[in-house]
């Protein structure tokens, strides 16, 4: 299909690498000392990354290219719980999922049946401030408009904190929020909710 997609000149890239932050998609990477598209499906076209190249190498063309898979693509970053800021504008009317850093490794098909479509913050309930993390949801849930949370945890115990404290900042902000808690075993199986 004929679309709008990112092109680079390599003759004007320096691999400065200041593109790579405003691609929310992940579709470039620096190879070789160079921006490169990594993939087709990965770039939307919206041309997110141009203002950030100082060297005016990006552009958007239209060519043949294949078809942006949006539901296999990362919505937002960063994505760790104590980088995302509370006034990220990715949380306007987002669907969170919150979820322990174990969960995409242990689940194989943790981008096509977690992530898509949702906005991500990981973080550890075990080695991480949960104080910090309570506080900083809290925050979110009064401040921004918020149509479901996601709370993705591995069948151990140590990762029921990150249940604990979702819970927690809901009823502290007062507000009514569709709720759904995901388990997956160390087998990488979803495991029954009761």
């Amino acid at each position: 299909m004929e679309r709008q997609i990112i092109e680079i000149d390599e003759d004007l890239c320096n691999g400065c690498g200041l593109c790579i932050p405003g691609c929310h998609e992940g579709a470039l990477k620096i190879i070789d000392g160079k921006a490169r598209l990594v993939g087709d499906t990965l770039c939307d076209g919206l041309g997110a990354c141009l203002g950030d190249c100082p060297q005016g190498a990006l552009r958007v063309v239209k060519r043949e290219a294949e078809a942006f898979r949006e539901e296999h693509t990362l919505q937002q970053w960063p994505v760790q719980w104590n980088l995302v800021p509370v006034q990220a504008p990715f949380l306007d009317e987002a669907d969170l999922l919150l979820c322990a850093d174990c969960v995409p490794f242990a689940y194989a098909d943790f981008h096509q049946k977690l992530l898509a479509g949702r906005v991500l913050l990981v973080g550890c309930p075990k080695f991480d401030n949960v104080t910090a993390y309570t506080e900083k949801l809290l925050r979110i849930f009064e401040t921004r408009t918020i149509r479901s949370v996601t709370v993705a945890k591995m069948e151990v115990p140590c990762c029921s904190g990150i249940a604990g404290l979702t819970k927690r900042a809901l009823a502290a902000s007062g507000k009514v929020i569709p709720y759904a808690e995901i388990t997956i075993s160390v087998e990488g199986r979803v495991l029954p909710q009761f």
